[in-house]
């Protein structure tokens, strides 16, 4: 049966989810307050579409290095110690997805749909001959013996599950990424061959052209400030406007939680901030070839077209409008230790937005107890991996088909 069905949000979330709706035959329109898509967590994104280097971030050992870290002037969290109770309430819950047993489930779900999503990927972009700057390949560094011993977990999980990888030494690293600096020390590395990069706002507008091609209406510069139980339906209100519709699909990012709190879905949600830079190459032969991360700092390093993306570092210190230093001082750390010579970082470009991420790092998929309202959010850092997966399950549900993948422990369900 035909719905009219309402996306909110134009990430590559939103984006994905509204090209299925309407290639299962649905009416949709996709509903975002900025003028385009990709605007927001989708505009610099790491441009990873990486499920085998998908990882949780609740891990083994993860609260210990990030406390031990707390203080230097380098670090891939960013955390303000102080009388924050909703942090404090979230953290609790984090620290327990780090047992290794949680930690094991967590990243075999992620595992599962983002393999899922990345074959969609491939679907598209074959039958639609996307180019969106892709790359082949994801290299995972290690800077100490210690890193890689962290990693062992992760590694058994995927030796269990047979997702393709190679453990390497330094020099068969290099013979990788040749342009990876020979004085920064590197203990060892992942190599993920299927894995892959790109631009994610780049694929998020060709998805845009592909969806309004099937019948797809996106309304930009429109803000919802509520949605609402009729007796017929649900009703949505935008800028004072009431517009009825069958269903909605909240993929509003950032700002999901406030359009869910008042229908009474309250999940375990804290908005993070990430941080990017983007410099221009300006030396090829010194640049990476497809895309690294630091395992130290989780930053992730990709080369997209004639620029270098520098992403990571995530920030619970609280809102707050102005870009730390701090963050900005990591991400050129990291790339000036592998790729010193291949990009003009001193004229960097800087990005900061917010994520909403939950303790296991799994997104969530699927119905509420609210009828005809779905989810399609909290993908955390992991949002391309995971999106088109994401946005193909939803429209089965919405559509009452079966899925392609089990949806254990990507529903609402998880949360009791």
């Amino acid at each position: 049966m035909t719905k009219q069905v309402a996306v909110i949000g134009g990430g590559i979330s939103g984006v994905c989810t509204a090209f299925f709706l309407a290639d299962a035959g649905h009416d949709v329109v996709l509903i975002e307050r900025h003028q385009n898509v990709a605007q927001e967590s989708s505009f610099a994104s790491s441009g990873l579409v990486a499920p085998a280097y998908a990882s949780p971030s609740a891990a083994p050992g993860m609260p210990r290095r990030i406390l031990s870290n707390l203080f230097q002037p380098e670090t891939g969290v960013l955390l303000k110690p102080g009388l924050n109770r909703p942090l404090w309430r979230w953290a609790r819950r984090w620290v327990a997805e780090c047992e290794l047993d949680r930690y094991r489930i967590n990243r075999s779900r992620l595992q599962r749909l983002g393999l899922y999503s990345q074959d969609l990927v491939r679907r598209l972009r074959e039958y639609y001959q996307f180019d969106y700057e892709q790359t082949q390949g994801v290299l995972q560094l290690f800077r100490t013996d210690k890193d890689m011993k962290l990693a062992e977990a992760g590694i058994s999980l995927l030796a269990e599950n047979g997702i393709p990888h190679q453990v390497l030494d330094a020099d068969a690293a290099r013979a990788i990424e040749p342009a990876l600096a020979s004085d920064t020390p590197l203990a060892g590395a992942l190599h993920f061959p299927q894995d892959e990069a790109g631009n994610c706002p780049l694929f998020a507008r060709r998805m845009k052209h592909a969806a309004a091609d099937i019948g797809v209406r996106f309304r930009f510069g429109t803000q919802v400030q509520r949605i609402e139980q009729e007796s017929r339906g649900l009703a949505l209100t935008l800028d004072g406007e009431r517009v009825p519709v069958d269903a909605v699909v909240v993929a509003a990012g950032a700002d999901s939680d406030r359009l869910l709190q008042p229908l009474g879905i309250r999940l375990p949600l804290y908005p993070a901030r990430q941080y990017a830079a983007t410099a221009l190459i300006r030396d090829f032969e010194y640049a990476p070839r497809s895309a690294v991360s630091d395992e130290a700092y989780g930053i992730e390093i990709a080369r997209l077209g004639s620029r270098v993306r520098i992403s990571g570092v995530t920030e619970l210190t609280g809102p707050s409008p102005a870009l730390k230093e701090r963050a900005l001082r990591t991400l050129l750390r990291a790339a000036g230790d592998w790729f010193p010579n291949a990009a003009g970082y001193s004229q960097a470009t800087f990005w900061s937005g917010t994520r909403l991420m939950l303790p296991d790092s799994v997104p969530l998929i699927g119905p509420t107890p609210v009828r005809d309202v779905y989810l399609n959010i909290a993908h955390g850092e992991l949002g391309w991996s995971m999106a088109a997966g994401a946005g193909k399950l939803v429209a089965d549900i919405v559509s009452g088909q079966a899925t392609d993948i089990d949806m254990d422990g990507l529903t609402m369900s998880r949360y009791g």
